[in-house]
């Protein structure tokens, strides 16, 4: 697939890898440019914490922009940078291929074990 000194999977993984990193791209992709308590409030079960760290690591690696405004109260948003729409399609095949998985689920063992 791949020789080992042209192998970056693992660069890829480093990105995306953990629960809450792909549902805040997608928050991002689908909603466009979001407040923090929208992004929080979009996905209940994050802390405050972890959403303020998975969002500073996307937003070293160029995915996500943050932007301050200098007013009172400050307000910060964050939006997908043109280098972090690339991913758009890789998001999308994921989020398809979930869902493809679940109905696989489904099938095989029915409603309450699917996910």
């Amino acid at each position: 697939m791949c020789v080992n000194t042209y192998c970056k999977f693992e660069t890829a993984l480093d990105i995306l890898i953990g629960k809450w990193k792909p549902v805040i791209l997608l928050r991002l992709l689908n909603h466009g440019t979001m407040r923090f308590s929208e992004l929080q409030k979009s996905i209940p079960d994050i802390t405050k914490k972890m959403l303020t760290q998975q969002l500073r690591e996307l937003e070293y690696h160029d995915i996500v922009h943050r932007e301050v405004y200098k007013e009172i109260p400050p307000r910060v948003e964050y939006s997908i940078t043109d280098y972090g729409q690339r991913m758009t399609p890789l998001l999308q095949a994921m989020n398809d291929w979930g869902v493809n998985h679940i109905a696989h689920l489904q099938e095989l063992y029915g409603e309450e074990r699917a996910e």
